[in-house]
């Protein structure tokens, strides 16, 4: 681990404003601190071995000497601008391709500095209790024989590249770092994928739900599916593009091997973004869903207090009636008057629910 430097910036918000006036190219971390220290490691194979180091400081990091071929390094956590300038000048990366690094809230993009490619892509979480997508900024730098990786916090999307390097798995070891990078980006889609399926899953029980018995819960769970959709999209949506650009592969960086690969990934982004977008329809027709069947409960209600009503009205006209103080009534001086109006009230009122109900109204 890494010790914190003293220029690191432990803010939880971005502040831009930390840059205003600053000449391009100054490092300044733009984001939340999401570990405590940095972490730096690598890994360095090819098709005869493969070596893992993690680095316990910077000394011990510059002190290495590479065995193999092909070398992944990769950080954790990108608030110490000290060691991110170190890396910056051992590989020669402009000062442009650092400070995008430090600001975590890029767009995907992939630039070409001539010796090298730098994609900036973003990899997702979910959280099934609160239905939260987040996603962090992850930073790629394709060289001819070395990948560099720039997370903000330990994840496990890179687990399953790491362990097919350990395992021999495929021909990975035997390809070169542009192979890597593809395995890479290709782990950043797989975890799209499995983040879209849980979103998918949750808004098609949430569907039955609202059919069923709409309630004020089901409507804040929609609100945090819509939500969740929308942040998964944010994140995939700039993705083809990228991808595009490393399909042309203009600058020579893939071997037309790993191109086929690519465009594998970029297939599977666009299949991605188009279930996204009907998932988005498909949530956007809930809220109708949710808003009918919430009219449609009140209008069973308020149906059911206009029949009790109506059924009352006949009673009330006729106790009216008798209710009138005149000396000359009929059945005011007859010793069943009572009971002939309360059978009479309720006769009315056996007629009306008799119609009412092949009406269907009490259905």
């Amino acid at each position: 681990m890494f010790k914190p430097r003293r220029d690191s910036h432990h803010r939880p918000r971005k502040q831009r404003a930390k840059k205003a006036g600053l000449p391009p190219g100054s490092l300044v971390h733009l984001g939340e601190v999401k570990t405590a220290a940095p972490t730096l490691s690598l890994i360095e194979y090819d098709d005869g071995g493969l070596a893992e180091v993690k680095f316990a400081d910077t000394a011990a990091w510059q002190a290495h000497s590479s065995r193999y071929a092909t070398h992944w390094l990769n950080l954790h956590g990108l608030h110490d601008t000290a060691l991110l300038r170190e890396i910056g000048t051992r590989y020669g990366l402009h000062p442009l391709v650092l400070e995008d690094i430090l600001n975590t809230d890029q767009r995907p993009k992939a630039e070409s500095y001539g010796e090298y490619l730098y994609v900036v892509a973003r990899y997702i979480s979910y959280d099934a209790d609160s239905l939260n997508v987040s996603s962090d900024q992850v930073s790629l730098v394709l060289m001819r024989n070395a990948v560099l990786s720039f997370q903000e916090r330990p994840s496990g999307t890179f687990e399953p590249v790491r362990e097919r390097l350990r395992s021999e798995r495929g021909q990975i070891r035997k390809l070169g770092a542009d192979y890597l990078a593809y395995a890479l980006l290709d782990a950043i889609v797989d975890q799209y994928f499995i983040v879209l399926e849980q979103l998918s899953e949750r808004t098609e029980e949430l569907e039955d739900a609202l059919l069923e018995k709409p309630t004020q819960e089901s409507l804040q769970t929609l609100h945090k599916l819509r939500r969740a959709t929308h942040n998964l999209r944010r994140a995939v949506w700039p993705l083809r593009e990228v991808l595009n650009t490393l399909i042309r592969n203009e600058e020579g960086f893939f071997q037309p091997g790993t191109g086929l690969y690519l465009r594998d990934v970029y297939d599977h982004t666009v299949h991605i973004v188009e279930s996204i977008e009907a998932l988005r329809d498909l949530q956007a027709g809930m809220l109708d869903v949710y808003l009918s069947s919430l009219s449609n409960r009140f209008n069973v209600e308020l149906r059911a207090l206009t029949v009790i009503t109506t059924l009352f009205m006949p009673a009330a006209l006729v106790a009216g009636i008798f209710g009138m103080n005149f000396k000359h009534m009929p059945w005011l001086d007859l010793p069943h008057g009572f009971a002939l109006a309360m059978g009479l009230m309720g006769s009315i009122a056996l007629v009306m629910v008799a119609i009412f109900w092949r009406r269907n109204w009490l259905r």
